[in-house]
């Protein structure tokens, strides 16, 4: 028998025993191969090879000479290097912040990352530069400084006072010399939209929908006539805006005008447009055409609280029971009283009890007073135009704290206050302009329907 015929027989017996042991005890035979195939596998990640230390990999030096692009004169482009110091080439760092109430030159630098005295010491010289930390905040800078932390260029950007203007100042590195630059410009209007539901108070609302607060403001002028804010908001009235927003560099600096609103009081509907026909100023109008500017404003002041109404009341200094002529608005010092409707000053100065007062003639023998006020802007003999800003708050003459004293006078009878934003008459479209308004009314309708549907799809 050949080597080959034995090795098949035995090969058969041993696949028959392991068959015949199989049939015996299966739970046994399977644990074993189980263990078989486990070490197999151990021993497979145990002798598997292992990649080349890299510690003993060669090691390469390689060296090249990287060349800059320059312009005419030599000069490395600074838009994207700096010049070439000791130190070698370094890549020119960008940074952007506002300005703050608290900055001088030297605090808006250092936290823009400049190290530069050279650079301070020329803004804190130049009447120009300086403005960047003078007035109001909030300014947008960016500056641009090379590796070693001095300043190449610094560009600022802030609203002029034109109201749909910006102003650019620009201070820019020259070797060692630095040159100031201005300009002016116009801001980028865009339209927004938004719209809200009352749940407690009309800022609250403006707040959670992001409506800016002076956006807010205006809302509540142009309905002043129709509600109450103080009194006659209900829990789910809903309100929805077409705004301006003016824009810098994208960035938004200011918001224009509301050119179309949308109220929904107690179930009633209201809507205003914002039209202006040529050779007029312009305003709100409803969308059949009649004007909503009537001869008086609501109140004399944008927002407040009335801490004491019109009629008997208990006086708080005089400890009597007295007539009170007046409404009395609760205000910081300081806050803007406005005229609330065209006239002439009768008299702005001293008058006892009332403090600096301020008495203007309207027409139909009707005036309007302000008393307490800290601070008077106009003067006897003066045209005042409705809105126009003529004193601040205060709490001069006998005041038990800072407040507008506010009165209305009708043929030298003193009348509730309340009453006169609901009187005067009001001003139509005129014919020729007819056509023009309408179809602005239309545009800005699909705008105000648009604005709904956002927020009844957020709000599903």
């Amino acid at each position: 028998m050949d080597v080959h015929a034995v090795m098949v027989s035995e090969f058969k017996a041993l696949a028959l025993a392991a068959w015949a042991a199989c049939q015996r005890h299966p739970r046994r035979v399977a644990g074993a191969l189980g263990a078989l195939l486990l070490g197999t596998g151990v021993t497979a990640f145990g002798i598997a090879p292992l990649a080349p230390d890299a510690a003993n990999l060669p090691v390469r030096e390689v060296l090249e000479a990287v060349k800059l692009d320059r312009d005419g004169d030599g000069v490395a482009d600074t838009s994207l290097w700096s010049d070439v110091g000791a130190s070698g080439t370094h890549m020119v760092l960008h940074r952007m912040d506002h300005t703050r109430r608290e900055d001088t030159i030297n605090s808006l630098l250092q936290r823009m990352g400049v190290a530069d005295p050279r650079a301070a010491d020329y803004m804190r010289q130049s009447l120009q530069a300086r403005e960047l930390v003078t007035g109001r905040a909030g300014k947008v800078v960016s500056i641009e400084t090379d590796g070693q932390h001095r300043l190449l260029k610094l560009t600022a950007s802030w609203p002029a006072n034109d109201e749909r203007a910006y102003r650019k100042l620009t201070v820019e590195r020259h070797g060692t010399a630095f040159i100031t630059k201005q300009s002016f410009g116009d801001l980028r209007a865009t339209i927004r939209t938004a719209s809200g539901t009352i749940q407690s108070s009309l800022f609250a609302a403006t707040d959670a929908a992001r409506v800016p607060d002076t956006v807010a403001t205006q809302l509540a002028e142009i309905f002043s006539g129709d509600i109450d804010f103080r009194r006659d908001l209900r829990k789910g009235d809903r309100f929805t805006v077409v705004y301006e927003s003016l824009d810098l560099e994208g960035e938004q600096v200011r918001t224009g005008r509301i050119l179309s609103a949308e109220f929904v009081n107690a179930g009633k509907t209201m809507q205003s447009v914002w039209f202006q026909e040529p050779g007029s100023k312009g305003g709100y109008f409803t969308p059949d055409g009649q004007s909503k500017r009537r001869s008086y404003l609501a109140s004399p002041l944008e927002f407040s609280r009335v801490s004491s109404g019109y009629g008997m009341r208990f006086h708080p200094v005089r400890g009597v029971v007295a007539a009170h002529t007046g409404i009395d608005y609760a205000a910081p010092t300081g806050t803007p009283i406005r005229v609330v409707g065209d006239g002439v000053v009768e008299f702005a100065g001293w008058r006892g009890g009332y403090g600096n007062y301020i008495v203007v003639r309207h027409r139909n023998g009707q005036s309007t007073a302000y008393g307490h006020l800290s601070r008077i802007h106009v003067k006897t003999g003066q045209r005042v135009e409705q809105g126009t800003h003529i004193g601040l708050v205060g709490s001069t003459g006998v005041s038990t704290g800072p407040h507008l004293h506010f009165e209305f006078i009708e043929n030298g009878v003193f009348r509730d206050p309340s009453i006169i934003a609901k009187q005067g008459e009001t001003i139509p479209v005129s014919p020729g302009a007819r056509v023009a308004f309408n179809a602005m009314v239309k545009n800005l309708n699909i705008e105000l329907a648009a604005a709904r549907q956002v927020t009844l799809a957020s709000a599903q």
